[in-house]
């Protein structure tokens, strides 16, 4: 209990202590488990109440016995729900109902409903899709497993035959559907043992490590004994027969096999899901550690389960330097997904060839070797490179990630073909909210001042001409995105000579790249080039130079993107991943893209759907989180550099083993 996450936010109200003492006025356990059995005698002998303390229904990503974090508890002072011997805090905030439930919180329950089911959540969040081939074509019920031994059945007044009643029932309610057995996720895992006998198995069909979400899609009736499955089948409308008393049977939502007693008054499931899921439930953030209501838990553990299907399965890492590996695996951590790392590519794609999987590598560090083992074991090969946000310091300096991209058909930077960005900027749907999400975004970006390392700079100066000031960004001249984004123009040099041709009235501003000026990256300005210009801003903070320029002129540099959000006329003379859309001015045609953006649905699809992000401690998160921050991340110097210091930070980067944490 006292090791509880996020307990000072979850339970602000209880000062935990382990020792008793006269001062005591509360004895606090973790529900009726059998370990809280001399605090409960405690309470007893004292005359003190006790506090259970539980799980709430809308748990993690995964489960507790894995590691887990729960991001809702419930706290209740009279019992517990699952107990069905006497009333709970839960049982009699459903039959008070009337007095608390009036048409406001009625609405807003129904919203919290449909936003639960709209993001197919469930308590854990489990699971794989369902196989739709296993699915027959006629009605199927869901008959609900659990774990041997869960206190919810003994306490929930069912007795040993409950679940050869139940498959028994089901088979004679419903002869001619398909019926389909769910066994608890902690069973699907091996953890613990489930209730339903091998031989009451005969003719069902048993899908263990599936969605509950998604099954509960599939489903046209579902029989439980005290499952909280039940519940979720509830919200969505689905009819539900109970064989024990869990707390959502006896308010007439529900075909009862069991009585309690107490109950039998009529309550809406508005109501009940009410209490128990806004009333009776106590949220999280875990991202910034505060309270939350029940409404912004259901948007955050939304989001995660995204993130965490996204990245089901197991991946092949090739070409990762040892550097690179831990914040990798921060930005990779899923329950539902695994990663290995490999130095070479023939053992990541015999990996692959085993136990199925995705062949992932390092765009920007992609050897020939890998390229040609993809090929020949006909494996699309999936590329990570640094997002746009990156962090506050250069990639170059061992500043660890917290976005990656991670695309299946391309590289962003790749101006040759198509990448999984390209593709959804040319032909997905962009939803109103998704489009506000990213004006809200662009104006939060421009705001704070980030950009993608977010070093720390002087301001820029005021330069006072008439002439239109043009800011040329400067690049490391072999980076890929120059490789495979542009064609006759490829160098600094050859950048400004062009800008000058194209503009010879205008007044030029070079910036160098942070990793060409740092030393640790190749493309330094000659000197004849830099005849051709009227003012350098090499250590100046890039945002405060946008805002100084009237348009920014580039090859392939990111920063024609950072100047877009701010407004700013963009040239390009490459074929980064935005241009081509009707925002910039191309020196380079790409007739791919045909599609017209607006700025809104590039910064979505972008900012908001393309990249994986982190906290600095590790969480998942999403863009808005990071640019929190990040915006409250003190500017610091850049770290002092030279050959031992930057091996230093190398050693230190590849022997992080830290683990992210679990969600």
């Amino acid at each position: 209990m006292l090791s509880l996450p996020f307990r000072q936010a979850l339970l602000p109200d209880l000062a935990l202590r382990a020792l008793p003492g006269p001062d005591v006025r509360a004895v606090v356990g973790w529900g009726l488990k059998g370990s809280t059995a001399v605090g409960r005698w405690t309470a007893r002998a004292r005359h003190l109440p006790y506090v259970a303390i539980e799980d709430g229904f809308l748990r993690s990503v995964g489960l507790g016995e894995t590691g887990a974090v729960s991001q809702s508890l419930i706290v209740d002072d009279l019992g517990i729900y699952y107990d069905a011997t006497r009333p709970s805090a839960l049982e009699r905030l459903i039959e008070t109902a009337p007095d608390w439930c009036d048409a406001a919180m009625q609405t807003r329950s129904r919203a919290l409903i449909d936003r639960i089911v709209t993001a197919g959540l469930s308590r854990t969040n489990l699971g794989q899709p369902v196989d739709t081939a296993r699915l027959e074509l006629r009605r199927r019920v869901l008959i609900v497993d659990q774990t041997a031994g869960d206190a919810s059945l003994r306490l929930g007044l069912a007795g040993p035959d409950a679940f050869a009643a139940m498959v028994a029932a089901a088979r004679m309610d419903e002869p001619d559907a398909q019926l389909i057995v769910k066994r608890h996720p902690a069973v699907a895992a091996g953890v613990k043992r489930g209730c339903i006998d091998d031989a009451d198995l005969t003719g069902l069909t048993v899908m263990d490590d599936v969605a509950a979400a998604d099954l509960l899609r599939h489903v046209h009736a579902v029989y439980v004994v005290t499952s909280g499955l039940g519940f979720e089948a509830l919200l969505r409308d689905i009819p539900v027969r109970c064989f024990g008393a869990p707390f959502y049977s006896g308010w007439g939502l529900t075909r009862d096999r069991v009585q309690t007693g107490r109950r039998g008054l009529n309550r809406s499931l508005e109501a009940v899901a009410a209490a128990a899921l806004i009333r009776y439930s106590r949220y999280v953030d875990p991202i910034t550690g505060h309270p939350c209501q029940a409404e912004e838990a259901v948007d955050r553990l939304a989001a995660l389960t995204r993130r965490a299907r996204r990245l089901a399965g197991s991946y092949a890492a090739v070409d990762f330097t040892p550097a690179k590996r831990a914040a990798v695996r921060r930005l990779m951590n899923s329950p539902l997904g695994h990663l290995e790392f490999h130095g070479s590519a023939s053992a990541a794609v015999a990996e692959v060839r085993a136990k199925g999987g995705r062949l992932l590598c390092w765009g920007g560090q992609e050897r020939r070797e890998t390229t040609a083992a993809a090929a020949a074991a006909d494996l699309p090969l999936w590329r990570m490179e640094d997002g746009f946000l990156r962090s506050r310091g250069l990639g170059s300096d061992f500043i660890p990630a917290l976005s990656v991209t991670l695309d299946a058909t391309g590289a962003h930077y790749d101006g040759t073909r198509p990448s999984e960005l390209e593709t959804w900027l040319q032909s997905r749907d962009f939803p109103p909210e998704l489009l506000q999400r990213a004006r809200n975004l662009r104006q939060a970006i421009v705001e704070s001042g980030l950009s993608k390392y977010n070093l720390a700079c002087p301001a820029a100066p005021v330069w006072n001409t008439d002439r239109r000031r043009i800011l040329i960004v400067g690049q490391v001249e072999n980076d890929r995105s120059i490789l495979l984004g542009c064609e006759d123009i490829r160098t600094n040099a050859g950048l400004v000579a062009a800008v000058r041709a194209a503009h010879p009235e205008a007044f030029l501003i070079y910036r160098d790249h942070p990793d060409v000026r740092a030393g640790n990256r190749p493309g330094a300005l000659p000197a004849e080039a830099s005849d051709l210009l009227d003012a350098r801003a090499d250590d100046m903070g890039i945002a405060a130079c946008i805002d100084a320029a009237n348009a920014i002129a580039t090859l392939t540099s990111l920063t024609g993107f950072e100047a877009l959000l701010r407004g700013k006329p963009v040239l390009t003379w490459g074929r980064p991943f935005y241009a081509g859309w009707g925002l910039t001015e191309d020196a380079l045609p790409c007739p791919r893209r045909t599609r017209r953006l607006t700025l809104d649905q590039l910064v979505a699809a972008s900012l908001i759907e393309y990249p994986l992000y982190v906290t600095q401690d590790g969480w998942p998160c999403e863009v808005e989180d990071l640019i929190r921050s990040l915006s409250d991340t003190p500017e610091r110097p850049g770290p002092a550099r030279g050959p031992v210091r930057r091996w230093l930070r190398a050693l230190t980067a590849s022997l992080d083993r830290s683990l992210p944490p679990a969600y």
